[in-house]
């Protein structure tokens, strides 16, 4: 089994351009976010079963999710969340775990937002890579992309596990205040760790 460093951090802390720049040091990055996306995409594997358990109106025309009015269902229905859940989340896993079969990398970056919360993708990690910010810079940067208002990204951070908890289940933090130069340091040098500790992991050449 490879190296697997878990990748977690809040709403707008910059997790997928840290992932990003693991790839572009040609390290393979598994986002279960865009596995999810795909899942839930026109005549995705999660489609059928969507439509079955909540109906048409959550589908579009062209046979995808429709996320924004499936989010506004769930955001506030615990109960459908669950279901939704459900559905999505054995799926998503089968994906993760065969992409982690097909991976060469020297090691891996699993980007899971749940990590903390979620037991059996904390049991697939060996670390845990927190991209963190302060609140203000999360608020700024998910309003500015997502178009949602303030209320609402608050009510979606409060879901999510405290900053503290997320820092305290650490082993290792990038602080992502800053530029994308700033982000990228910090990167390389996580790279470099981890490079290292892959090969310690690596079995003896008979």
């Amino acid at each position: 089994m490879p190296l697997i460093i878990g990748l977690t951090g809040g709403i707008g802390c910059g997790k997928s351009a840290a992932s990003q720049l693991f790839s572009e040091l040609g390290i393979d990055v598994i986002d279960t976010d865009v596995i999810s996306q795909r899942l839930t995409q026109s005549a995705g594997l999660a489609i059928d079963l969507i439509q079955k358990e909540f109906g048409k109106d959550f589908i579009t025309a062209d046979n995808a999710l429709n996320r924004s009015k499936m989010r506004q269902f769930v955001f506030s229905n615990d109960e459908a969340r669950l279901r939704l859940e459900n559905i999505l989340h054995p799926l998503i896993l089968q994906e993760t775990l065969l992409h982690i079969e097909q991976s060469h990398s020297a090691y891996i970056i699993l980007v899971v937002p749940l990590l903390l919360e979620n037991k059996e993708y904390r049991a697939l990690v060996q670390r845990i890579l927190v991209i963190d910010c302060d609140e203000e810079q999360q608020l700024r940067r998910t309003m500015s992309r997502s178009r949602l208002t303030e209320q609402q990204v608050r009510a979606i951070m409060a879901a999510q596990v405290s900053r503290q908890t997320r820092l305290r289940n650490a082993d290792d933090i990038v602080v992502n205040n800053h530029d994308l130069a700033h982000l990228r340091s910090q990167v390389i040098q996580l790279h470099r760790t981890y490079l290292s500790l892959s090969q310690n992991l690596a079995p003896p050449m008979s």
